[in-house]
């Protein structure tokens, strides 16, 4: 497993500036989705001793957990990224000469690309929740931070487009036609909701701004 947040900022810029191939745009756009709710974690907590009413208390708990279970799982799956694709530079190493280890190496190569796809897709599903969550907090959150709850709408909207990309440089690989046309049905539903939520939640930024 990495130990990519173990290392300084410094250093992960570093490494992702490398000739090292991971972390590469997945693993990257996870992490930048943990950025986004970084924010949204931080403006729960500047809302939370200015509020009077017992019912949004519950509610900005409510997405302050959340939004910490969603960092935790971005943090995994980052790993589970950087592994899946070690996983399919490996199996592009496999021996190649006769029939037999052509057919297990092409077997094992289609089965590392699905796993390197289900990983970008399941971290794009996490990023569509902190979305969620965001929507929530535009309306709730404290007014002098509710500029971060818009930048982490932003921020975690670019991650869902970034890393759905790591997924079609997969699926353009893959054979399986059937698994290819669900993962791209899945991705349009995934980025038209995730459009729509990041202009709800800006629009709704944007209007309480103008209230301060």
């Amino acid at each position: 497993m990495s130990d990519i947040y173990n290392k300084t900022l410094r250093e992960v810029i570093e490494l992702s500036a490398s000739s090292q191939p991971t972390p590469g745009g997945g693993s990257v756009s996870a992490i930048i989705a943990n950025f986004g709710l970084a924010l949204l974690a931080m403006v729960c907590r500047l809302t939370a001793g200015k509020i009077k009413k017992q019912e949004i208390g519950r509610q900005v708990d409510e997405i302050l957990d959340n939004a910490n279970n969603m960092m935790h799982r971005l943090e995994k799956l980052v790993d589970e990224d950087m592994l899946a694709f070690e996983r399919y530079i490996a199996a592009t190493r496999l021996p190649n000469s006769t029939d037999i280890e052509k057919k297990a190496r092409s077997e094992a190569i289609q089965n590392a690309l699905k796993s390197a796809t289900d990983t970008p897709l399941e971290i794009a599903c996490v990023c569509l929740d902190a979305l969620r969550v965001a929507d929530k907090l535009s309306a709730i959150g404290n007014r002098q931070v509710i500029s971060d709850v818009g930048v982490g709408a932003v921020a975690t909207e670019a991650a869902i487009r970034g890393v759905l990309l790591s997924a079609d440089i997969n699926t353009s690989m893959i054979k399986d036609k059937d698994y290819v046309q669900k993962i791209d049905a899945e991705k349009e539903k995934i980025i038209a909701e995730a459009s729509q939520l990041k202009f709800k939640v800006v629009a709704e930024v944007q209007e309480r701004i103008k209230q301060t």
